[in-house]
């Protein structure tokens, strides 16, 4: 067990199988899938939750059907849910998925990180840090804040 965590023994749940995307089958430098739900998915599932060597998906802290995307509009929304309502890493995981996003989507895209609703102590005050930029920027500029994330994001690049 895990000393000084406050969900040393999280549930963890099986990964869900990955599906195979549609790939155009006539390559054309303007036809371009659009994004949806499963390739966000697909971008997130594997982002290391910080206090366990479990992914985000393991933990169901993000779902396929907390997600919503919008390709046409260039916005995506992610609604992740934090193991317990007192997560102290729930800021860092929602910029986690941000950081993620960011560097997986054309910057033409609108991001917006949530804690599901009611499922966090300090919900709202968490949602106001994640979507302000000038706070996620200065978060960035933090070399040790930085290399937490990086390290979260390791497995996503494989």
């Amino acid at each position: 067990m895990v000393v000084g965590l406050l969900n040393a023994n999280p549930i963890v749940y099986k990964k869900k199988e990955r599906r195979a995307r549609n790939v155009p089958t006539v390559i054309d430098e303007y036809a371009v899938e659009p994004i949806d739900e499963q390739e966000i998915f697909d971008y997130i599932r594997d982002i290391k939750d910080p206090e366990h060597p479990y992914s985000l998906e393991e933990l169901k802290v993000v779902t396929e059907d907390s997600i919503e995307a919008n390709d046409k509009q260039s916005y995506v929304r992610v609604t992740f849910t934090p193991t317990i309502e007192h997560c102290s890493m729930a800021t860092l995981i929602g910029l986690c998925l941000r950081v993620k996003l960011m560097r997986s989507l054309p910057s033409r895209y609108k991001v917006d990180i949530r804690v599901a609703p009611g499922r966090h102590a300090t919900e709202a005050e968490v949602n106001k840090q994640l979507n302000d930029k000038e706070r996620v920027a200065a978060a960035l500029e933090n070399p040790n804040l930085l290399e937490l994330v990086d390290s979260c994001l390791e497995s996503t690049y494989a």
